[in-house]
């Protein structure tokens, strides 16, 4: 009997400290944190919607975000226990329906939010049939690339093909821009800064890339003799020791030179078709005003053919069946990541010497868009 008040005396004593705060705050138990929201489900029709949505939490603030880029989310008090989320979903470009989720978050607790949207009857692009958008970069945001979907290559001149420029990551060492977004494009910049020529080459996102699909861009080109602008693909995490150029692949949707002005062509190159061999499958065509308008240059990339385009005209087009199954013949097998570069000379851009007197010269980027089936 005495030893069970004794046991009930340190058990009241015990609650009565922790209760007092006699225990540390880590020991006390998580307090539960609930969200409600107005509205779960979003059904969105073809030509997009605004939703306004209340949060409520228990909690002392609350935050949200979207997995598709599609879902635009703007969020008010969301400093206090209420306020309101808008969802934005804007028309759907696509023939296919699309979906995607918005996760509000309190603390620990979650509550989601669906959202799907209708097709649209019609593709407000000009991408094949059965083609759908899965990335695209229309450059109508903010000043400098997104670091998350572009990489700068930064090396020294003569790196490749004895061209003369610098490529820098963003800036000369002056602090001149060789990359920006201005007036809704992407603008590659060449210039000669202290005796030496800077400007860009980007890469979109070159740890994925893509395997197949339809690549478009819509490029205004410089002038002046001695430029190189090209829109272009190599081939992801390739080991050049084992797979090097041409045999790993290359496929060049647009290149231009300064010396010929406003002729446009595009290549592939691999082990056994390349210019090194004068072997390289190469078409050519001029546009009146190339250098100094937009014009869309495209590829569509299957397993078995390489078409490009300008304007929605064919350029190039191989197919496995001509060239070779062979690696060696078709390397165009794996993923490949998307490049834009302005280079300035080099072997084929000054076959002819360059013009300095050209300099500060631009290449201008309105879109680029990748569809695949």
């Amino acid at each position: 009997m005495k030893r069970f008040m004794l046991n009930t005396f340190l058990l009241t004593l015990a609650v009565a400290l922790w209760g007092c705060g006699g225990s540390d705050s880590d020991d006390l138990p998580p307090v539960s944190v609930s969200i409600t929201v107005s509205q779960a489900i979003i059904n969105a029709p073809a030509e997009g919607g605004t939703y306004i949505i209340s949060v409520t939490t228990t909690g002392k603030e609350w935050g949200a975000y979207a997995d598709k880029d599609f879902i635009k989310l703007d969020m008010k008090n969301s400093a206090a226990q209420s306020g309101t989320l808008t969802v934005k979903v804007p028309a759907n470009p696509n023939t296919s329906a699309r979906t995607g989720t918005v996760t509000v978050m309190s603390g620990s607790a979650r509550q989601t939010i669906s959202v799907s949207q209708e097709a649209a009857a019609q593709s407000a692009y000009n991408a094949p049939e059965g083609y759908r958008l899965v990335w695209q970069d229309e450059f109508d945001k903010g000043s400098e690339l997104n670091t998350s979907d572009w990489t700068h290559e930064v090396q020294k001149d003569h790196w490749v093909n004895n061209e003369l420029q610098n490529y820098v990551n963003h800036k000369s060492p002056d602090g001149k821009l060789v990359t920006e977004i201005k007036g809704g494009k992407l603008r590659i910049n060449c210039f000669k800064e202290n005796g030496k020529v800077y400007s860009g080459r980007v890469y979109a996102h070159v740890n994925e890339g893509w395997q197949y699909g339809y690549f478009e861009a819509s490029i205004k080109l410089p002038k002046g003799k001695g430029t190189w602008p090209a829109f272009w693909m190599m081939p992801v995490g390739n080991d050049w020791n084992t797979n090097p150029w041409p045999m790993c692949g290359e496929i060049d949707i647009m290149e231009e030179v300064g010396v010929v002005p406003n002729e446009v062509s595009s290549s592939v190159h691999t082990q056994d078709y390349n210019h090194t061999k004068n072997t390289q499958k190469t078409h050519a065509m001029t546009i009146a005003d190339a250098e100094g308008a937009f014009h869309t240059y495209a590829l569509l990339w299957t397993p078995d053919e390489i078409t490009t385009y300008v304007d929605g005209k064919e350029q190039l087009h191989v197919t496995k069946a001509a060239l070779g199954s062979g690696h060696n013949q078709w390397p165009f097998h794996y993923a490949f990541y998307p490049i834009f570069n302005l280079a300035w000379g080099g072997d084929w851009g000054g076959m002819q010497g360059v013009d300095e007197g050209a300099l500060p010269v631009t290449m201008e980027i309105d879109y680029i868009r990748i569809f695949q089936k």
